[in-house]
């Protein structure tokens, strides 16, 4: 009987193309999924709260400080310009410093505070850390013996053109 030849061009089987494209195939799924479990846990939502109870308390405490604004008659108006916020208050407030909160909507890791110190009869500057853009949620706050507070969102109309470039 004739025995078969073995075949001259035939490799080893890491050597063609076919094992390797069926070995990358679930290899790709493995790193896909990878990347995206990393992607999730290190950009989690900050929307959920862990403990309601608390977060109800500090609510409460939040609601007395802008009827304590409302009561003393105070409002502000900011005005974003460059690397720097003016803030012009209305009502009784000689404070050296107040502070304010700038909070991203969406991302907790981008707000940040800043520091206003009093420039004239009822206007306070502070120093931007990032560009601030519209929809962003502002806090201003002041202490001594009877603290207020007041929130608003920041709107186009209060940015200058040179915080916007």
């Amino acid at each position: 009987m004739n025995k078969p030849l073995p075949r001259e061009d035939s490799q080893p089987w890491y050597q063609q193309f076919w094992p390797w494209f069926l070995i990358l195939l679930p290899a790709s799924v493995v790193v896909a999924g990878l990347s995206t479990l990393f992607i999730a846990n290190r950009h989690a939502d900050d929307l959920v709260v862990d403990d309601y109870y608390k977060d109800g308390l500090a609510i409460n405490r939040q609601l007395e400080k802008k009827q304590r604004a409302d009561q003393l008659g105070i409002s502000a108006t900011l005005t974003f310009s460059g690397s720097w916020v003016d803030v012009r208050l209305a009502g009784p407030v000689t404070a050296p410093e107040l502070q304010l909160l700038l909070s991203h909507p969406l991302e907790s890791d981008r707000d940040f505070e800043v520091a206003l110190r009093r420039i004239d009869a009822g206007l306070y500057r502070g120093t931007l850390r990032e560009k601030i853009q519209p929809r962003w949620h502002w806090t201003l706050e002041g202490g001594g013996s009877e603290p207020w507070r007041l929130d608003g969102s920041v709107l186009a109309a209060d940015i200058g053109d040179a915080a916007l470039e």
